[in-house]
């Protein structure tokens, strides 16, 4: 899995993956949460363009609508270039003629459910990672869900077992001391996780960083204009490469924190795969640089939650 991107290991996986990985809830198509129409030719081109760049860590979920169809359809015979991770807890039902709903479901049997119509459609007979789909940690203790993910483990199933979560569960499952990596959202415009980024770190666990793009910055990409004013009014411009887009520097700002391992970013386009790629070779920002960013930011109320 040589690449020119740089790598980091996965905590406690020991898996080396390039930082910058592939979100594919991108060509989960129209039906699930407004998501864009996606032909099978463009599918096909952006999951074998992310695999040609050297990217080697890819995310989906069960809920993703054909993502895990398209990753099956048009990279699983790359199998062993990649490391694999999906969710389990969601399930997908029709609401109308063009929209699904993804409600939750924290039973054994959906788990189990999920985990092996993840596996029949990405044909694949193990996953690298299994993660639970952001439960709320009264539903996790109610339903044992620790324990399934243990058995998937066992089972050979999946290597390693993992939790999408935000605050305020993340300091409840970070002193269960059972998850072998999180997926947690951060970005120069979603601070708040900044600090318990660090300590799962430091406990072993990998990190994997969802939203570290921030979606893109509005009208080019999908990003929110109420959050990506936060930027101009940082005056992050300013702290800019000349030529270097504001999704970059956002990208290289997530790249900078030092215990992001892996940051998944997705995208239908090959012009906007190759923007990211080439911000993440280009790498961190220069110390003074991040450091000034985030003082501008704490000025302007985008703040790192403390810890507790």
């Amino acid at each position: 899995m040589a690449s020119k991107l740089p790598t980091a290991v996965l905590g406690r996986t020991g898996l080396t993956v390039t930082r910058l990985g592939y979100g594919a809830m991108e060509v989960r198509g129209s039906r699930i949460w407004g998501g864009r129409a996606v032909t099978e030719e463009q599918a096909q081109t952006i999951l074998n363009a992310v695999l040609d760049a050297g990217i080697t860590f890819v995310d989906t979920s069960n809920d993703y609508g054909r993502s895990e169809e398209f990753i099956g359809k048009y990279i699983s015979q790359r199998r062993k270039e990649y490391y694999l991770a999906t969710k389990c807890g969601c399930h997908v039902t029709r609401r109308d003629e063009n929209t699904d709903d993804t409600p939750h479901d924290w039973t054994r049997e959906n788990l189990f459910r999920g985990l092996h119509e993840s596996l029949e459609r990405m044909k694949t007979d193990y996953l690298d990672v299994m993660q639970l789909h952001n439960p709320p940690v009264e539903e996790a203790e109610k339903h044992g869900v620790v324990a399934a993910l243990q058995d998937m483990k066992k089972q050979g199933k999946a290597r390693w077992i993992s939790i999408s979560t935000t605050l305020p569960h993340l300091p409840t499952y970070l002193q269960w001391a059972v998850f072998d990596a999180f997926q947690i959202p951060y970005s120069a415009l979603q601070r708040e996780h900044e600090q318990w980024i660090s300590k799962a770190a430091q406990a072993g666990i990998g990190t994997i960083i969802r939203g570290g793009a921030a979606r893109g910055e509005p009208g080019v990409g999908l990003g929110r204009q109420d959050s990506w004013a936060k930027f101009e009014e940082a005056g992050l411009d300013e702290l800019r490469d000349p030529g270097e887009s504001r999704t970059a520097f956002i990208l290289r700002f997530t790249l900078s924190h030092p215990h992001v391992n892996t940051t998944i970013v997705g995208t239908l386009y090959p012009e906007h795969l190759k923007e990211n790629i080439a911000a993440a070779i280009k790498g961190p920002l220069p110390a003074d640089v991040y450091a000034e960013a985030k003082s501008r930011l704490d000025k302007v109320g985008v703040v790192a939650a403390p810890l507790s």
